[in-house]
């Protein structure tokens, strides 16, 4: 992770295509040159008439009409070195951008899921997104203006100082008390600590914005509004009063600037006066005062933009220091000498794990010790938060346990390649996350390399085929915005057919039967058994029903592991699968209206098959 930070850090990522950003200066220097020209015609144009003030009949035409065809020539010759230059910059900038979005977005695929999990979605995105995209206004954008307006003042203050030193003193002068007094704006502590709080209120409101949205059907039910929605109108308002504040802390400093930058003859013209008057009727005085008069505008138009971007600089870095930040997460580390496991039994040898980072944090596992075995239906059961999901979620590293191991076969898996070790365990999550992509797609995500005949045969097998082929355009029908929306029921049934595609060793469902429906609950179960064959399953259970032949049952509560054994044994012993067992029972015949309802119903009596 690179150590600069600001201007430096900014030329530093604009370095990652160096030739190509020389070539787009080149061309902004060439363009500052000829954006001169106008400038210059119209000086020696009314300087010639200003020598034949007295006869214009005796001025040079044919040197004015030369020099108003080099100023033609000169605006065109400009325009075409910003049009090259700006187009290489931005080629450039699209090329860099590629590479710091790929960067960002394979960084945080390696980052532990306690790192997204305590960010915002809002907050993520923004940084993806609009933070990297203000690296585009300064490569595409602002480098190529700075070069041009660097250069524009360089060459212009050369010519003023060779016309006259005192005229050129008089046009400067206030330029730096000028600059000077936004500068000061802009680097006081109060301004920086201002635009970062401001910054931080974006992300908060766009996070906020996010949860509103995805919210909206609670809003409208229950009849809110976004005054009503309070925590998305705090954000709002705070947003709202940051840049009012930062509005009233550069308002000083950009009004003196702007208005001594606008009124440069003012102060050009008491020294002009003074110099003809003591050099009456001398031409070069006359001229000299002419000259700064007709090139005052020019030198305003660069440092106008040379403001503008110090303003717009501060406002990326800000952007930049917040992609670092991410860049500089440590990810979970990768092994040195990876392993490979020859069988793909899961072993949970004394694991103790915290979601926190402080000594004081509550473990979320404490001493956890099981093995479950290739071929077998390992199911955990307990009330919730008792740490069943978290168990589940250690077995493909997605976070590292705090002590003890987790073993596949006999290996670490901290000894195992993040890519092995995906390429081994599959996973069914009760909440279904389908890609805004087809249903093709979605599927083929368990294997993208797949032929399209085993992505149609791994939708049969979850019994996805029947309903897919009822969509608008079949498995070419997009889900999600711009297109269907598939039922809880459907979106699950995709990602079990992501499981059977996949075809991995071990197997991790939580209740993947939660949203069928009856009609396909039986199916699907069928499925299942197929796809569990020979693999090491772990089952996440909530309806107790559906492990009743489980090979081994634990029982989970408040992080450890206080029964082990297999259905019938855990009932017989009397203590939390027990009650469990009871509370299950009574649940199923629960029922409204009048009627009773049978607690061996058809629903109870499926289950996963060992």
């Amino acid at each position: 992770m690179t150590g600069k930070k600001g201007f430096a850090r900014l030329l530093e990522i604009a370095g990652e295509k160096r030739g190509l950003l020389i070539a787009a200066g080149l061309f902004s220097a060439v363009s500052a040159v000829c954006m001169l020209m106008p400038y210059v015609s119209v000086y020696f144009i009314l300087r010639e008439l200003l020598e034949h003030a007295a006869s214009p009949a005796l001025a040079d035409g044919a040197k004015m009409i030369r020099w108003g065809v080099i100023a033609i020539a000169g605006f065109a010759a400009g325009l075409a070195a910003t049009y090259a230059g700006g187009l290489i910059a931005h080629i450039a900038a699209f090329r860099i951008l590629y590479g710091l979005r790929i960067r960002l977005a394979g960084h945080i695929g390696k980052l532990p899921l306690g790192w997204l999990s305590s960010r915002s979605t809002g907050a993520v995105k923004k940084t993806l997104e609009d933070n990297v995209d203000r690296v585009e206004l300064f490569i595409a954008h602002q480098l190529p203006d700075l070069v041009h307006a660097a250069v524009t003042l360089m060459v212009m203050i050369a010519v003023m100082f060779s016309f006259n030193v005192w005229l050129a003193i008089a046009c400067i002068l206030p330029m730096v008390i000028g600059v000077a007094a936004q500068f000061l704006s802009f680097a006081s502590p109060k301004t920086r600590n201002t635009l970062k709080s401001a910054l931080d209120a974006l992300e908060r409101m766009n996070a906020s914005a996010v949860q509103y949205v995805r919210g909206m059907p609670a809003v409208k039910v229950f009849g809110q509004t976004v005054h009503s929605f309070r925590q998305f109108y705090q954000d709002m308002v705070r947003y709202r009063d940051h840049g009012v504040m930062l509005t009233q802390l550069f308002q000083n400093g950009n009004l003196t600037f702007k208005v001594i930058l606008n009124s440069l003859a003012a102060f050009i013209l008491p020294v002009g006066v003074f110099l003809l008057n003591r050099d009456p009727g001398s031409i070069t005085a006359a001229s000299a005062v002419l000259f700064f008069l007709v090139m005052a505008p020019g030198i305003a138009a660069p440092m106008f933009k040379l403001m503008y971007l110090m303003e717009n600089t501060r406002l990326i870095n800000e952007g930049v220091e917040r992609f670092d930040r991410i860049l500089a997460e440590p990810p979970l580390p990768e092994p040195e000498i990876p392993r490979r496991p020859a069988s793909f039994d899961v072993t949970f040898d004394h694991v103790f794990f915290s979601y926190g980072t402080e000594p004081t944090d509550t473990d979320a596992l404490a001493d956890i010790s099981f093995t479950a075995r290739q071929g077998e239906v390992t199911a955990l059961v307990g009330p919730s938060g008792a740490g069943k999901s978290t168990v589940a979620h250690l077995v493909p590293r997605f976070w590292n346990v705090n002590m003890g191991a987790v073993r596949i076969g006999g290996v670490d898996i901290r000894d195992m390649t993040t890519a092995d070790l995906m390429d081994t365990v599959a996973f069914v999550f009760q909440d279904s996350f389908l890609f805004s992509d087809t249903v093709y797609n979605n599927i083929a995500v368990g294997r993208p390399d797949a032929a399209p005949e085993e992505v149609y045969a791994a939708a049969q097998a979850a019994q996805c085929h029947a309903f897919i082929e009822k969509l608008p355009q079949g498995y070419g029908t997009r889900i999600g915005e711009g297109g269907v929306h598939l039922s809880g029921g459907e979106a699950q049934r995709i990602n079990v057919a992501r499981a059977i595609l996949k075809n991995a060793p071990i197997l991790v469902l939580d209740e993947a039967t939660a949203f069928a429906d009856p009609e396909n609950e039986h199916e699907m179960q069928l499925a299942l058994k197929a796809l569990m064959k020979d693999k090491t399953v772990l089952v996440i259970a909530h309806r107790l029903s559906t492990i009743r032949d489980a090979d081994q049952i634990l029982v989970m509560e408040d992080g450890r592991i206080v029964e082990r054994g297999k259905h019938e044994a855990l009932l017989a012993s009397g203590g939390l699968y027990t009650r469990m067992w009871q509370s299950y029972r009574q649940a199923a015949q629960w029922h409204l209206g009048k009627g009773e309802v049978d607690a061996d119903a058809p629903h109870a009596s499926q289950h996963y098959g060992g």
